[in-house]
């Protein structure tokens, strides 16, 4: 049954994490793709220049709920199906919702349903990532929320909490949990940040270029 398990970890989040809330929105409100409107970014900034907070509300549910329900599924079927408790350090198994959390933000990057054109996979990943340990998520959010609150750009707090990531996740597993699998967490971590950061790889360079659009500005 462990094999079981090991896929259900690699394939439901991918699965259910690449159902694209924005567009779903988008096709249903404008019978437009919003890849081809604003920034052309699918996902909860760009839903909210071009169509809106309740559009944007609605992103904001579906992409929180789909990756949180997804990691809460890949435990749940470890604790049933193979007797194991993957939120105990004791277990050597934490990188198990690690690995959920990477594929939740894959599939939302990189759906299949969609061409494997998604979002970014921020909101993907700090619902996950609540899911998997409440106390870095809080303190990621917590830097995203400053960022953009001093600087009104939404993505450079998307690249610097996702980047914190990488050194929460060790500092936490060693320090705090004294998990054995923190290691391993860290380079899954590492790369959950590094994909993010590559997502927004477009931003940086507006960002260094100062032509970023701040919270609040209209997509043209």
């Amino acid at each position: 049954m462990i094999w079981l398990c090991y896929g259900i970890m690699l394939l439901v989040p991918y699965l259910l994490a690449g159902i694209n809330t924005s567009i779903i929105v988008a096709k249903v409100k404008t019978g437009k793709d919003i890849r081809t409107m604003g920034s052309g970014n699918a996902g909860l900034t760009n839903t909210l220049r071009v169509l809106g907070k309740g559009a944007a509300g609605i992103v904001l549910l579906g992409d929180v709920s789909k990756a949180a329900i997804a990691v809460l599924l890949v435990r749940a079927a470890f604790r049933f199906f193979g007797g194991i408790d993957t939120t105990d350090p004791t277990s050597d198994m934490t990188w198990v919702e690690y690995i959920a959390v990477f594929m939740a933000i894959v599939g939302h990057c990189f759906p299949i349903y969609y061409g494997f054109k998604g979002g970014k996979g921020v909101l993907a990943a700090i619902s996950a990532i609540f899911v998997l340990d409440w106390r870095i998520a809080c303190i990621l959010l917590g830097i995203f929320i400053v960022l953009v609150v001093i600087t009104r750009y939404v993505s450079l707090g998307s690249i610097v909490a996702s980047s914190c990531f990488c050194i929460a996740s060790p500092l936490f597993g060693y320090f705090l949990d004294h998990d054995p699998a923190f290691i391993a967490n860290a380079v899954i971590a590492a790369f959950c940040g590094g994909l993010i950061v590559f997502r927004h790889r477009g931003n940086i360079k507006r960002l260094v270029t100062h032509t970023e659009k701040k919270l609040g500005e209209k997509a043209k």
